[in-house]
């Protein structure tokens, strides 16, 4: 597997993946996470156009998606019912996932975030049980709640070297 930017051709695939994990998040327990289309056609565009969107490909084939960005992260600011496990620059991953015909995709992506920031964070709905699961078997650990663009609560996570 390998990762690189995302370039404009590959936002079909990219928006059919997103489509494909609304539904399964729907169907597994959380269906409030990314409704109304989100992430969306002007999202993704905005994340290829701000040079944060990454896919990993293996034989030419898209297995994930996902956002990483070593600037600050505005809805990280504020965090309740907690702390983060340090204030040093940290690198932030959203939006990302893999589609079920490679297994460990989705794992790769975080340890190449991880390689290349030793200091990450996350977030995800207090419904994603699956994205909780995976988020500390990646050794992330809870940190307390944080709101997003939209005002609804997020459990933030982070990972340190």
């Amino acid at each position: 597997m390998e990762i690189r930017k995302a370039v404009p051709k590959d936002l079909d695939i990219i928006l059919k993946m997103y489509e494909e994990a609304r539904r399964f998040m729907a169907e597994n327990g959380n269906p409030n996470q990314w409704i109304n289309g989100y992430p969306g056609e002007e999202v993704v565009q905005r994340d290829l156009e701000k040079g944060q969107l990454y896919v990993c490909q293996e034989d030419d084939e898209i297995c994930a998606v996902f956002v990483f960005f070593t600037e600050e992260e505005p809805n990280y600011r504020v965090i309740q019912d907690g702390a983060w496990l340090n204030d040093k620059p940290y690198g932030t991953v959203h939006r990302i996932t893999s589609q079920n015909k490679r297994k460990g995709a989705a794992s790769f992506c975080i340890d190449w975030c991880f390689a290349k920031c030793p200091n990450l964070r996350m977030d995800t709905h207090r419904d994603n049980l699956p994205m909780q699961s995976f988020l500390k078997k990646k050794g992330f650990k809870p940190c307390g709640v944080i709101q997003v663009e939209d005002g609804s609560e997020r459990i933030a996570f982070q990972k340190e070297a």
